[in-house]
């Protein structure tokens, strides 16, 4: 399936989960990897907000692209965010959905507010 873009300039991104690995195999506990670097992958939540709507979602992350001194709560940024929706067959029923990866997750600030007064 085709790979979309996510341009995130004129959203709102917060941390709610802090980062942890990503488990490939749930039965042996195998931690997922990149499949062309061979880096270990994390997963982090967050929260998406976007012109007065918000969704939460888990966003897959390179190991090397977690930046020090996130905190949860607080806006952040994912350089490169991709979707990828997917769909499988799992014990007979077809389950669909949309992957979400960056190439980094850094913190962010929050954005200006606009029509405040001074």
């Amino acid at each position: 399936m085709r790979t979309i873009r996510v341009e995130t300039s004129g959203a709102t991104i917060l941390l709610t989960e802090a980062p942890e690995p990503k488990v490939r195999d749930r039965q042996t506990g195998e931690i997922a990897k990149d499949a062309n670097s061979g880096e270990a992958l994390m997963t982090i939540g967050v929260v998406y907000i976007e012109d007065g709507e918000s969704s939460l979602i888990k966003v897959t992350v390179p190991e090397g692209g977690i930046s020090e001194g996130l905190t949860l709560g607080a806006p952040v940024s994912l350089p490169g965010l991709l979707a990828r929706p997917w769909e499988s067959v799992f014990n007979g029923q077809q389950r669909h959905g949309i992957a979400y990866r960056a190439a980094a997750v850094t913190p962010a600030a929050f954005p200006a507010a606009t029509g405040a007064a001074a």
